[in-house]
């Protein structure tokens, strides 16, 4: 659609009605992605079920204060909302970000259940003497490239490239990358109670 602004057609851009309208659409999209229901988001958000019907139909106009906590819920970036690809493409658009001088990026969207992330440890990090911690929660980790440290509990190992580690994390635990260069991980942290279940190799029998 061409819109007309001043007297002149401007074919390059949207205006603000073209981009808002985009929105409802998209986030009914992205909630039928996740398998939610309206109740279920109403529940996650806090925002009340005619109202994310209303916003989902076009019938209400999207706010700032309404959007900020359906991002939060569908764990994508604010401006995805209202300039995401278009409906259906099954493409991660992946956007990383710095988490305590590791590289996080995200490998899914779904809040809760397991969550996937590609780590980046750069060369001699966190430097300094490790400090284990503890939380709720499960992770599974896969050394894509490097190496990684892991302290858990009295144990002091270090994983190399295809080697993996799955572990409560309300054991004491830390890593680092002891070098020399960069390590990549893929890492899967489940809420609590929920394990993956890695088998390296088969039971021996007898």
């Amino acid at each position: 659609m061409t819109t007309i602004v001043a007297g002149m057609a401007n074919t390059d851009e949207p205006d603000l009605d073209e981009v808002l309208t985009a929105v409802g659409p998209r986030l009914r999209a992205l909630r039928t992605q996740r398998g939610a229901t309206l109740g279920q988001l109403s529940a996650t958000t806090g925002i009340s079920v005619s109202t994310l019907s209303r916003l989902e139909s076009g019938r209400r106009r999207p706010t700032l204060e309404l959007l900020l906590p359906l991002a939060r819920a569908h764990q994508v970036p604010l401006d995805e909302l209202v300039d995401a690809p278009e409906t259906g493409d099954p493409r991660i658009h992946q956007r990383s970000f710095d988490r305590n001088g590791v590289t996080m990026i995200p490998l899914t969207r779904r809040p809760g259940g397991l969550q996937a992330y590609k780590m980046v440890y750069r060369p001699g990090w966190p430097g300094g003497e490790l400090e284990q911690k503890v939380h709720e929660g499960y992770e599974w980790l896969y050394v894509l490239s490097g190496r990684l440290r892991l302290l858990l509990g009295e144990h002091d190992v270090t994983l190399s490239a295809g080697e993996v580690a799955e572990f409560d994390t309300r054991t004491p635990h830390a890593m680092a990358n002891p070098g020399p260069g960069a390590t990549e991980v893929l890492a899967l942290f489940g809420p609590q109670g929920e394990r993956i279940h890695v088998r390296a190799r088969p039971a021996r029998k007898g």
